[in-house]
């Protein structure tokens, strides 16, 4: 965690004012952000953020169990957790974090039938430790009491392979422990196949704080398909751990059932922040005891120094906040000016017209309320009429004080200007005075979207209503590649272009796709975020794309890129509570699937203990589950 401390010793009664300023600025407290990282894969040198327990790195994974030239694997621990805790919650305000973490992984038996015993994402109190003389086997390497739920503090969502007789399901299973190896939930886990060709696997876990709830979406593989299954549990974790965690994987093998448990890929992020305070519990050094008070002349001479440093500080605040303020407002008009673009463009003829506030004014009866056609979020509507070209016009009136309507103004005058859809309402000029923001567009006599909504004079069949983001994406693209989604002059997946970027991008050649005609002159991570955003919205199966919302926070850098699979998927069937799952937070990651496979996906019920799978086809049908959440950031 990021934190700062201060210690401040001051060794005389009488400092300048801006002397007292600095130490100001020294002594305020440091915030630290919340906890956040990726990790696509790991090197020795690594060892400064992860922490290993008979665990170590190796060909850019985690071996969470020695296999160093294919040693025996048999009676093995280990351990890697992050080096620095989590602030799990707040004991002031016992205020909750929310966490996510997606990770990959493997659990090889290399061909064996006999294989054990598994690995975890577990939580526990900062600073904790492999057992001395640890457990092998069912321990999983988190404790050597596996039932002692009062002794032990540790919560783990387990990936258990081995059945241990006495609080083990006759399966492979996916478990959620609290205290105790003997889970608090746990469904069946499809791995068989998987463990014994050596499959890499999937997980996402994340943490919701308002529903205290712990949600689990992890793949497995079954009947030659990617399956998805889900797991989820009520439990406030105040009750059973501190306010500052130790988080990370273990794993176990017993004496004759082993396997390679091996971590590809971490991500993980929490939202809690934590205040490290400065220490203030030194007071200033003060003088000597006997030290006489100061003489008048002294004391002169440092009312003057106060008086005339005050003046000094005072003049030279009031110069940089004019200073500042003479940026500020040539940084306004240099963001909101658009006068050299506009004109530019209408000398072309291509452009928008600038219009005067005095003719519009007069266009609009004075923007009389008889003339009003609705009210936006940023002003009002008007209907106007322009003698000049004999035609009706709407004028949207947006407050000059509206930040966000600013906003809006300059996008729509810099970017719909130059826009032509037929699907678009043209922008037909435009007004920026001290009086008010103006947009000028053509009138669209049939009426507003709103008008047909909520005015009951016509009905919308669904099918007009609804869409999604898809779209989004495949202009996303077009923009960014400089090409048509369909283009018959090219052979092969290069014809969809979709499907040819989502290659490039599994083969990390991603930039190849940029449109020839920039020459590369473009900025990298702009246009990365660009086309990964619009693969995103374009995800085959619709359960997978973002909402708007989640697309623009990537694309403005306001969150992580999401992990695509490397391989263009196909769709999945998916149950309902699976649904809630992966479309409920504000990121969530396609699967990695061949386009040879289907994809199916189970589900779990903590409320009912049963296990349902559901099979991909035209009419599969849905299962009720618990409604949890996830958020995946990468």
């Amino acid at each position: 965690m990021v934190g700062c401390s201060a210690k401040i010793h001051l060794q005389s009664t009488h400092h300048p004012p801006f002397v007292i300023l600095i130490l100001f600025f020294l002594i305020t407290p440091c915030f630290a952000a919340p906890l956040a990282f990726n990790f696509t894969g790991f090197a020795p040198n690594d060892g400064k953020r992860i922490s290993y327990e008979r665990a170590y790195p190796a060909d850019g994974t985690i071996q969470l169990v020695t296999n160093q030239n294919d040693l025996n694997t048999a009676a093995r621990v280990g351990r890697a957790t992050y080096m620095n805790p989590m602030h799990l919650w707040d004991k002031a305000s016992r205020n909750l974090t929310d966490f996510t973490t997606y990770f990959s992984f493997t659990i090889n038996s290399q061909g064996s039938t006999t294989y054990g015993d598994g690995l975890t994402f577990f939580l526990a109190p900062a600073g904790s430790r492999l057992p001395i003389k640890p457990r092998k086997g069912g321990s999983l390497a988190l404790t050597n009491q596996p039932l002692n739920s009062t002794g032990n503090r540790f919560v783990a969502v387990e990936f258990d392979i081995f059945h241990d007789q006495g609080w083990d399901p006759e399966h492979e299973h996916v478990g959620i422990d609290i205290n105790s190896l003997q889970s608090a939930t746990n469904v069946t886990w499809w791995i068989t196949d998987s463990i014994l060709e050596g499959r890499r696997n999937e997980a996402w876990v994340s943490y919701n704080s308002s529903s205290t709830n712990i949600s689990v979406v992890f793949t497995g593989f079954r009947n030659n398909a990617t399956v998805y299954q889900s797991l989820s549990y009520i439990v406030d974790l105040r009750d059973y751990l501190p306010d500052q965690v130790t988080f990370g994987f273990s794993a176990a093998t017993g004496k004759k059932a082993t396997a390679v448990h091996r971590i590809h890929a971490w991500s993980f992020s929490s939202t809690l922040g934590m205040v490290e305070e400065v220490n203030s519990t030194n007071p200033a050094v003060a003088g000597p005891a006997s030290a006489p008070a100061p003489s008048p002349n002294k004391m002169v001479i440092i009312v003057g120094v106060v008086v005339g440093g005050s003046v000094v500080i005072g003049a030279l605040g009031l110069a940089l906040f004019a200073l500042w303020k003479k940026k500020k407002s040539r940084k306004d008009e240099a963001e909101y000016g658009f006068d050299e673009f506009m004109n530019d463009e209408f000398e072309k003829g291509t452009g928008p017209k600038r219009f005067s506030y005095k003719e519009l004014a007069r266009a609009t009866n004075n923007f009389g309320q008889q003339e009003k056609l609705g009210e936006g979020g940023f002003g009002g509507v008007y209907r106007g009429f322009l003698k000049e070209s004999k035609s009706y016009v709407a004028v949207k009136r947006i407050s000059s004080g509206s930040k966000q309507g600013v906003k809006e103004y300059a996008s729509e005058v810099k970017v719909i200007s130059r826009l032509r859809h037929k699907n678009l309402v043209q922008l037909i000029g435009w007004c920026h005075e001290k009086k008010g923001l103006l947009l000028v567009y053509e009138f669209l006599p049939n009426g507003s979207l709103d008008y047909h909504l909520f005015k009951g004079k016509s009905k919308l069949p669904w099918e007009v209503r609804e869409s999604d983001t898809y779209s989004f994406g495949v202009l996303a693209l077009e923009i960014a590649c400089g090409r048509k989604p369909v283009d018959p002059k090219y052979e092969g997946s290069q014809m969809t272009m979709v499907e040819w970027v989502w290659d490039l991008y599994g083969s990390g050649n991603i930039f190849e796709a940029a449109d020839p005609n920039l020459s590369k002159d473009f900025n990298q991570e702009q246009m990365e975020r660009l086309m990964i955003v619009g693969l995103w919205c374009a995800h085959p199966d619709r359960h997978f794309r973002p909402s708007i919302k989640q697309a623009l926070h990537v694309l403005n850098f306001e969150a992580p890129l999401p992990v695509l699979p490397e391989n263009m998927p196909v769709a999945t069937y998916l149950t309902a509570s699976a649904i809630n799952l992966l479309s409920s937070q504000a990121s969530a990651f396609g699967a990695t699937a061949s386009q040879s496979t289907q994809i199916k996906l189970s589900s779990y019920n903590d409320s009912t203990d049963s296990s349902k799978f559901t099979t991909s086809s035209e009419a599969s049908s849905t299962s009720t589950s618990t409604s949890t959440s996830l958020l995946i950031a990468r």
